[in-house]
């Protein structure tokens, strides 16, 4: 049980103490991995951006992820659950309309908390994705293959907190994985942190400020 995602940050550092002078680049998926992120690039003294993703919501069931997109060169090339959406009959025309509608949210966040900066360069370093926790994976995996598309030299996914099966899954996806803790059973990533608020823009905004002003 962490605190806090201060503390999940500060705790996840420490696992990471060993790519401080790599030349990482820390990438946080907005908005609650941004406070995680934001602990990791301090401590490794690395820059700090954002890497959004999105879930696609089922008809009628919004937190249940039929797939997920990501920012990048190509969003369009979203992850899909194949079998998940013919099981619950999905259209096409469901379907785009639910991808147009999450890259909308993806442009809105880039657009906020970046305040026109460009991305971050990773081709070639090391590129370090924080998040507070995972549970299905859809999002992350979707981010892991964006990033990908960018050329970096090694990804490394750092998360307090996830189920062993995600895991299991995420792990080919990535160079290095380090997950704090792998609870049986996981209920949500939000009961295994003591406090769990909901991470506003004007905080990630400000953290990100933060890390560029150090």
């Amino acid at each position: 049980m962490f605190n806090d995602r201060r503390e999940a940050g500060q705790l996840l550092a420490r696992r990471l103490a060993h790519l401080k002078g790599k030349e990482a680049v820390v990438l946080a998926l907005p908005r609650g991995g941004v406070v995680v992120g934001y602990e990791v690039a301090q401590a490794l003294q690395a820059p700090l951006d954002i890497l959004v993703a999105r879930k696609l919501g089922a008809p009628g069931d919004p937190e249940l992820a039929i797939g997920a997109v990501a920012e990048g060169d190509q969003p369009q090339s979203v992850l899909l659950n194949q079998a998940l959406m013919a099981a619950l009959g999905v259209s096409p025309e469901y379907l785009r309309s639910e991808v147009a509608r999450q890259l909308q949210e993806i442009s809105r966040r880039q657009a906020a908390y970046r305040g026109g900066l460009a991305a971050a360069e990773v081709e070639g370093r090391t590129a370090l994705l924080v998040d507070d926790g995972i549970a299905t994976g859809a999002s992350t995996r979707a981010a892991l293959r964006a990033l990908r598309r960018r050329g970096p030299k090694k990804i490394v996914l750092a998360v307090p907190v996830a189920p062993s099966d995600t895991v299991r899954v995420l792990r080919p996806e990535v160079e290095e994985l380090v997950c704090l803790e792998e609870p049986e059973p996981f209920l949500s990533v939000g009961s295994h942190y003591l406090r769990f608020e909901q991470t506003t823009d004007e905080e990630v905004v400000a953290l990100l400020e933060s890390a560029r002003r150090k």
